[in-house]
């Protein structure tokens, strides 16, 4: 599987709201755990539906959480 353009900054949101566990995340956010490991590491870029609510979740906007990266 290719990796996807899409960056994240979950690991560093989970960490900075106290440690929230991937599990916690997922099922707030409705996806399993290993999606949203998948997710997290950018294998895998969330449907903008989940991508919305994992930045509402941190309270934060959607390209506080999400960027696209160029490669040209």
């Amino acid at each position: 599987m290719k990796p996807t353009r899409v960056t994240n900054r979950i690991g560093q949101l989970r960490r900075e709201a106290g440690g929230v566990s991937q599990g916690e995340l997922a099922a707030n956010v409705g996806v399993t755990r290993q999606t949203l490991n998948a997710i997290e590491r950018g294998k895998y870029s969330p449907s903008l539906e989940v991508a919305f609510r994992i930045a509402r979740f941190f309270d934060v906007g959607l390209d506080d959480v999400f960027a696209y990266g160029d490669d040209d």
